[in-house]
């Protein structure tokens, strides 16, 4: 179908034709940044969409489980932005023509949690993309607390136009590099249960998950006990 904010030039093929927001046409982009919790995702998100919002860019924020359990998309630098929650019966892109019905332009879509999504939303995702052209910009966890891969997030590394690890450091207790993320249930490591827990990285959680290098991820240890 033609791309409703198109010129007429869209119609006809010609490559050097432009959307409403001044940008090319078919120059649209999947993007994945991912990292282990507390390396920055959703701050970068925010920060993403507002740089494209301040340029006059018109975009939609999704989410999905965020830490509020609420419709926002929240960090723990204390930022916050309402959002759409992402069910699993959300079609993106039927969210993203729904809106054009409604005369609202939507150049690009700011997925958080994306780890989170189905491979269906992805491969949505993939779709608004190429034959849509709105950028899509996805920022998630990678791996789980076994320290696999999530299924939307191996769909991502698989099809994303551009992949980048989120260069926030965040450390392990020992002072190594925290590349992986443990479940911690009555102060000990837990390898088993469902891939998904809504938990935090307080203290004080009753679930709660804490980045490890490898090698205290593999042994289980959570360092010196405060």
């Amino acid at each position: 179908m033609a791309h409703p904010h198109a010129g007429p030039h869209h119609a006809a093929g010609c490559a050097a034709a432009s959307g409403s927001d001044g940008r090319p046409l078919h120059a649209a982009a999947l993007k994945f940044f991912w990292g282990p919790m507390d390396c920055g995702k959703s701050t970068m998100a925010l920060q993403m969409n507002y740089n494209h919002a301040r340029q006059g860019r018109r975009g939609l924020v999704t989410t999905r489980i965020d830490r509020s359990l609420g419709p926002q998309v929240t960090t723990r630098i204390g930022l916050a932005h309402e959002a759409i929650e992402v069910t699993d019966d959300l079609d993106l892109r039927a969210l993203v023509r729904g809106r054009w019905a409604d005369g609202v332009r939507v150049d690009y879509l700011i997925c958080d949690e994306a780890g989170l999504y189905s491979v269906e939303h992805v491969e949505q995702m993939a779709e608004l993309v190429d034959s849509y052209d709105v950028d899509v910009f996805a920022f998630g966890l990678a791996t789980d607390f076994r320290s696999c891969l999530f299924p939307a997030a191996q769909r991502l590394f698989e099809l994303a136009d551009e992949v980048a690890r989120i260069q926030v450091e965040v450390l392990c207790w020992c002072g190594r590099e925290g590349l992986l993320n443990a479940r911690v249930v009555d102060g000990q490591v837990v390898r088993e249960g469902a891939q998904v827990v809504i938990g935090d990285t307080a203290a004080t959680a009753d679930v709660r998950y804490q980045v490890l290098c490898r090698r205290h991820h593999r042994t289980g240890d959570l360092g010196p006990r405060v």
